[in-house]
Order: structure tokens, then C-alpha cells, then sequence
């Protein structure tokens, strides 16, 4: 039987058709973190983006328009979420000019005249109050300024939105970009066919938002480490009196289920053996280092201790294939984020095929200064989870199939 991951690698890719000649839309994912001054603190997204755009610029494409996403403003033309912040550093990376559309509907004419050298940035899609609801008329208006529709946008391919999914009913080509072929093959690489033994590395905060996850791999993983506050519920399942430590009262009994089918399956289990305890999250006076069932009345564990540091790190070591979604800790206080920069460390040096699962977890890496060291990071937080899970992701499914050879 096919696997979801088979049928999402079996997309016509970019590479497989010609657009020479051809109105290219392109839907990118240009959401990135900006600072109170709306400079950009991060462009890996763009980035990623580049290869696609370049093709398209290299093979002649009549014109070529990027749709994306910034932030989710709740009213129209907030200037807070305008993607006008990124045409500067999307024009230095380019190295050409992009022309900035506010108004994609009153732009038709101009972006179907046919000029090699034109990349055209469209405002902010959720603007319009379609793009989240997969408005058939939006998608229908997108699809009107083009001739091939090429998804390149993981990060939001999850998403069942006009522009990741509904304008690809209406245009005669839509294939993948280079970004959604890399992070495809990245994650079969790690999940269809990996080199045992194969760890799944999770944190965060909430076992609620990653219940899916865990009982899905366990048929997949030879190893499953557990940190970061979704790890007290599991401690906290076990009898040990987490204290004002963060965790979710109604998961402890999910917690013991995953724990017993994962001995059931002889999955080994790898929780904290201490943690990092403080009085005051936002302004600590005291922190210290305690076993985990000794954390002290009115404090709350905030990353893991040395001693479970080098427990995940031996496991970590004897394993082939790593997969990491969550940090071990509070990792963006510096007085927190040991345990998720030394696990990032030990992840970094073993040799083995990594993969990061975007989000929170691709920012500790990159702030551990290991960024450069796994094998791939991938660009969406929600999108590499859902992947995780076993689902199909919607960005991945109105996309013409590759033909069998």
C-alpha cells in the first residue's frame, strides 16, 4: 500500500515542465519574524524561496508572481502585516527589482504583459478574507494571473487555504517548487526508509498538541526522548509531584497510554532524570538543578538537568536516524536554554542523518550556532508536525501527479 509520504513525493515537480513563456504564479512562504522596528530577525524562509524563483527568472518565464502570507492580521491592510517590509532584503537576495502589488485585481493587465525581467510581490493574501476560508472566487481571481500555479510555500502547506490549495482547481499546470520537493524527500528519507536505530526527539509545552505525533511514530521509532514541559505530564503520570511545574492534568492518563504501548512495542522511553527549577520564570531570585521527583513546593521546571543532558545525549549518540520537534526548555531565557543547546549540540556531533522540524526547534538550533551542522531544517513548524503524524498535507494534493515512468 501506498504510504501518505509516497503519494506526496509521486507531485509533478517544477523541473518536470517548461515555463518559458508562461505567467508564473509562485505561492512562497515569506512569513518571517521581524523586530518592534519591522526589520527582518530571520530570512531563512526567503531564502529557501530562491532556488524556485531562480528557475523560473533562468527559463524565461513570461512573468513571475509571488503570493504569500504574513502574520494573520485580523483587519485589511494592517501596515503591521504588509509583506512591503520584505521587498529590500527579497530584491538584495534576488538581485533584481520586485515590483510590490497592492492590488492584484486592479494589476491583471500589467502583470500579463509579458516581460522577462518582472517579479512581481503580491500583498499580504490574507488581506482578503477568502484566502483562510479557500474562497472559490479568490482562488479563481489568483488563478487568473497565471498559466502555472507552483507551490514552494511547506511552511504553509497544511493549510487548506485559497492560495495553497484552491487556486490550484483552476489552473491547467500546478506542480511543486524546489523547497516542497527537498522538505518531501527529506522526511521520507527519515521516516520510509531510515538507518536504524531511529530517535524522535520531542518537546515543547503541551502533550496535547503533539498526542498525535507520539502515537503515531511508535510504530516507527526505536527511541522515543522526552523534554521540555510536555515531559512533566509524563513525569507528573508517573507519581512524581511536579509542583507548579506546567503540565496538563487531563493527559496524564494519554501519558501512561503512550508509555505502556511504547513498552508494548519495546520502544525505549527517555524522560528527564532532573531539571531546572525556578521560583519566578520572568524575574527568577533562585534557580537550581534537582532530581525530578524533588522539585520544591511554589517552583516550576524550566529545562532539563545535566544529568538528563547526558542520558538524551548518549541515546542520542547510539543512534542513526534523529528526528527533533520541540526544545528541552524556556531555551529563548539564556538562564533556560542549556539543556535545548546542549542537545543540539549532541545531535549536531553524532553521525547520523538529522532533521529538525522547523518552528521553535529550528530557532534553538540556529541560536546554538549548529544551524549549519544537521542534515536538514525544515522551513515549517505545523507543516513538518503534521507530516510527523501521518497526514497529507493539503498543499500537497491539488498538485498534478508525476507520470510513471
Amino acid at each position: 500500500m501506498t504510504s501518505n509520504i509516497a503519494s506526496m513525493q509521486a507531485v509533478k515537480s517544477l523541473r518536470s515542465i517548461d515555463v518559458s513563456g508562461k505567467k508564473v504564479l509562485i505561492r512562497v512562504d515569506f512569513n518571517v519574524p521581524v523586530d518592534e522596528h519591522g526589520n527582518i530577525t530571520d530570512d531563512r524562509r526567503i531564502r529557501a524561496a530562491l532556488p524556485t524563483i531562480n528557475h523560473c527568472i533562468d527559463n524565461n518565464a513570461c512573468s513571475i508572481t509571488l503570493v504569500s502570507h504574513f502574520g494573520d492580521p485580523k483587519t485589511p491592510n494592517d501596515p503591521k502585516f504588509s509583506l512591503r517590509l520584505i521587498v529590500k532584503r527579497l530584491e538584495r537576495l534576488l538581485q533584481r527589482k520586485v515590483e510590490f502589488v497592492e492590488n492584484f485585481e486592479n494589476s491583471k493587465d500589467e502583470i500579463a504583459a509579458c516581460s522577462l525581467e518582472r517579479v512581481f510581490l503580491l500583498e499580504n493574501i490574507r488581506f482578503y478574507p477568502g484566502e483562510k476560508k479557500n474562497d472559490s472566487e479568490l482562488s479563481r481571481k489568483l488563478a487568473s494571473i497565471c498559466d502555472v500555479y507552483v507551490n514552494d510555500a511547506f511552511g504553509a502547506s497544511h493549510r487548506k487555504h485559497a492560495s495553497t490549495y484552491g487556486v490550484a482547481e483552476f489552473v491547467p499546470v500546478k506542480v511543486a517548487g524546489f523547497l516542497m520537493m527537498r522538505e518531501i524527500e527529506a522526511f521520507a528519507k527519515a521516516l520510509e526508509s531510515p538507518v536504524r536505530p531511529i530517535a524522535l526527539v520531542v518537546g515543547g509545552a503541551k502533550i496535547s498538541s503533539k498526542i498525535t505525533l507520539l502515537k503515531s511514530v511508535l510504530g516507527k521509532v526505536d527511541k522515543l526522548i522526552i523534554g521540555g514541559a510536555m515531559s512533566n505530564t509524563f513525569l507528573q503520570a508517573l507519581g512524581y509531584d511536579m509542583k507548579a511545574s506546567r503540565f496538563e492534568p487531563d493527559f496524564i492518563e494519554t501519558a501512561k497510554e503512550v508509555l505502556a504501548e511504547a513498552k508494548e512495542r519495546g520502544v525505549k522511553v527517555y524522560l528527564p532524570v532532573d531539571v531546572v527549577i525556578t521560583d519566578n520564570v520572568e524575574s527568577p531570585v533562585d534557580v537550581k538543578v534537582v532530581p525530578a521527583q524533588d522539585v520544591m513546593d511554589g517552583y516550576k521546571a524550566v529545562d532539563i538537568g545535566p544529568a538528563s543532558v547526558k542520558l538524551f545525549s548518549e541515546a542520542i549518540a547510539l543512534s542513526n536516524t534523529i528526528i527533533w520537534n520541540g526544545p528541552m526548555g524556556i531555551f529563548e531565557i539564556d538562564k533556560f536554554s542549556k539543556g535545548t543547546f546542549k542537545i543540539a549540540n549532541a545531535i549536531a556531533e553524532c553521525y547520523a542523518y538529522t532533521i529538525v522540524g522547523g518552528g521553535d526547534t529550528a530557532d534553538a538550533v540556529d541560536r546554538a550556532g549548529e544551524a549549519d551542522n544537521f542534515s536538514f531544517i525544515s522551513t515549517g513548524g505545523g507543516a513538518s508536525l503534521e507530516l510527523l503524524e501521518g497526514k497529507i498535507l493539503p498543499g500537497f494534493e491539488n498538485l498534478d501527479k508525476a507520470e510513471r515512468a
